[in-house]
């Protein structure tokens, strides 16, 4: 049997806000002394405005705060995270339509460019069946600064998807599958089900916008 889909990506889709500027803020909330990297992230932001830093590069300069850390202590974190800043930035919309497509039997994927070591924490939305985000690696069972792989945006994301189709054998009816993006960057998810949607989209476009709150 064919499933159906109800894709969505997460930062101003699913959030108000952007989830890694989130977690950096949170982890100075916890920890003054993290302050000392605002420098390198402003610095990283403005390398990839003017184009010199692609985001891979600023992912990975950005996220020195957290370098060397345990990975057992990271998963104490962002569970932390996740209960006292992520789940109150979500839009009450994104999970009402969430929960109204797991109940007409769709499968719920969230597909983000985001991190996925914290990501995950949105599987305590108990209607989300699967979660793909950029991957980072662990060495000796502490957190390195390197992507595992390729950021996963814009056509990674397509790629990332189908890969895991793939490998877990699953059919998808695209025409009847759902997905819902704040950017064009998602074109390539966009463009790939039968019914696209743009969340808060201030442009024309030839996809249907909604606005969520």
């Amino acid at each position: 049997m064919m499933k159906r889909l109800a894709i969505f990506d997460v930062d101003f889709t699913i959030t108000r806000k952007e989830t890694l500027m989130q977690f950096f803020a949170y982890m100075i909330k916890k920890d003054k002394k993290n302050l000392k990297f605002l420098p390198r992230a402003i610095f990283s932001g403005l390398m990839y405005g003017i184009k010199i830093y692609d985001e891979k590069r600023v992912k990975e300069s950005f996220l020195k705060f957290i370098e060397g850390i345990e990975e057992k202590r990271l998963a104490e974190e962002v569970k932390d995270f996740y209960k006292n800043r992520l789940s109150s930035i979500l839009y009450k919309d994104a999970i009402n339509m969430i929960k109204k497509l797991k109940n007409e039997g769709l499968d719920v994927y969230l597909i983000s460019a985001s991190p996925e070591f914290y990501l995950n924490e949105f599987y305590n939305i108990k209607e989300v069946d699967h979660i793909i985000g950029t991957k980072f690696k662990f060495e000796n069972g502490k957190f390195k600064r390197e992507m595992d792989g390729l950021n996963c945006k814009g056509n990674e994301k397509v790629i990332r998807l189908k890969k895991y189709l793939k490998e877990n054998n699953i059919e998808v009816d695209f025409k009847n599958s759902y997905m819902f993006s704040d950017s064009l960057s998602d074109k390539p998810l966009l463009d790939l089900v039968g019914n696209p949607y743009l969340i808060n989209f201030k442009r024309n476009s030839d996809i249907k916008i909604l606005n969520w709150k």
